[in-house]
């Protein structure tokens, strides 16, 4: 079986990236085939993350690119910043997930919304993978309405208590520290940031999952925990600050499925190449060449779409409903080709011997993560409408 891996190009794209975003992402790309690829499916199998690599990760430079090098980070545009995305997830969702809550929802708030103090304390740790972070926001009972959480926090004069519990959360049982969403007395979202050891935090880890299994997910559990007063980030409040967090987020997802998407085309297309019945190879069937042909537009289309995305984000001109419009096609879109994949594939595209599998079910969750598939079609339809659908 071939398993050398080419990745998709059929609109040149290449040629719209600068010669360093090139460099970054073969760099990326070679860390991928050299420390995830070897071992991913053992740890999916195990339902164990390989913790090891966050250190690695690290040293490359994969956290936090984006955030200055005075903290830590590499100072990077966001189009390298998805870049990094799409090779990590081309080798697994579990991967990226915890780039991308590393990155965009524990370093990007600290940067954006904490003190000095925090940034120089905390940044420099969780860019060279010293320290793992967490996000807490979905809660048991709140994930797509986190506008009623029930997490609370209380001013006690010198210190907060902390009490509630977030559930779903990438990086919770490895965390070192978690940016935490709570509501004060006066029903106001305020961030903060609660470590490791601090009385009556628990991190209980999530398993039997048929999904991400090879990431590390948890809770987070808060009874009574005293918060110091500098711990809280100092310049933001309400749900703006989250919801922006979670834009960063959204983005890399943008492009980091297109990875997932293009290794399940290319072992497709090398699959139906070499695989024969009746006497030939399954590539010369016409609904084999179907689906290969619609799996590569489709690939095509989201490289293109993450590209224009990514100069707007460099340009400061982004918006929230294109950066969502962007996360719901690109996943649905990687997750079809993951199915379509495995069809061609026949029986050997449930085996560990193969990534597609493992791809299609890392996509159910991310399908469904930083906001659901369903929620990103209101968002579009809210902005062109005028009409809020949510309520």
């Amino acid at each position: 079986m071939i398993n050398k891996y080419t990745p998709p190009d059929y609109f040149n794209t290449d040629e719209l990236l600068s010669d360093e975003q090139k460099i970054i992402r073969n760099s990326v790309r070679d860390w991928v085939n050299r420390s995830v690829i070897p071992i991913i499916d053992k740890a999916a199998q195990e339902h164990k993350f390989p913790l090891y690599l966050i250190r690695e990760m690290g040293e490359i430079g994969i956290f936090g690119p984006f955030i200055p090098e005075k903290y830590g980070g590499a100072g990077l545009d966001k189009t390298s910043y998805g870049l990094i995305m799409t090779e990590l997830e081309r080798g697994d969702s579990a991967i990226r997930s915890t780039a991308s809550v590393q990155s965009s929802l524990v370093m990007y708030p600290i940067f954006h919304f904490g003190s000095e103090e925090q940034k120089q304390k905390y940044l420099p740790k969780l860019a060279s993978g010293e320290i793992v972070g967490a996000f807490g926001l979905t809660e048991p009972n709140h994930g797509s309405d986190p506008g009623n959480m029930e997490t609370k926090i209380q001013d006690k004069g010198d210190h907060f208590i902390l009490n509630g519990s977030k559930m779903w959360i990438t990086n919770a049982p490895i965390a070192d520290i978690a940016v935490v969403w709570a509501k004060d007395e006066n029903k106001k979202v305020i961030g903060l940031i609660v470590e490791k050891g601090m009385k009556g935090f628990s991190a209980p880890e999530t398993l039997k999952k048929w999904s991400l299994r090879a990431s590390a997910t948890g809770e987070l559990v808060f009874d009574g925990v005293l918060i110091p007063k500098e711990n809280v980030l100092p310049n933001i409040k309400g749900l703006k600050g989250p919801l922006k967090c979670l834009n960063s987020a959204r983005y890399g997802i943008a492009w980091g499925v297109i990875g997932a998407a293009m290794d399940c085309y290319q072992t497709a297309l090398n699959y139906a190449k070499e695989r024969k019945q009746f006497n030939k190879p399954i590539s010369s069937f016409q609904l084999t060449q179907k689906k290969l042909a619609e799996m590569l537009t489709e690939i095509t289309k989201a490289q293109l779409l993450a590209w224009r995305l990514g100069n707007l984000y460099d340009q400061g001109k982004a918006t929230h409903n294109q950066i969502s419009m962007a996360k719901r096609n690109n996943v649905k879109i990687a997750l079809d080709i993951a199915r379509e994949s495995r069809q061609i594939l026949g029986a050997m595209g449930i085996t560990g011997d193969f990534p597609i599998m493992r791809h299609m079910m890392n996509l159910e969750s991310v399908i469904t993560y930083e906001g659901t598939h369903d929620i990103h079609l209101l968002i579009t339809g809210f902005d062109i409408t005028g009409e809020n659908a949510f309520i």
